[in-house]
């Protein structure tokens, strides 16, 4: 379907069926950058992840178990 098409069919509708849709496609448009920001963000920092030990010395305790102080 073109951009034309899908606008007109938008056209068609009640306003708050209008604003809904809007909504939603912000959404998809939003939650892509943000996507995109994060893996981007990721693959930058991945090199200091495996040569930085400081950085992960806390995941070294992933593995032991956890007891809860009372």
């Amino acid at each position: 379907m073109k951009t034309a098409e899908i606008l007109n069919e938008i056209k068609k509708l009640p306003i708050e069926k209008r604003i809904f849709v809007i909504e939603k496609a912000m959404h998809l448009v939003l939650d892509n950058k943000t996507n995109e920001h994060m893996v981007k963000a990721a693959e930058a920092l991945y090199g200091d992840y495996c040569n930085d030990k400081e950085l992960t010395a806390f995941s070294d305790l992933d593995l032991e178990d956890f007891y809860e102080a009372r």
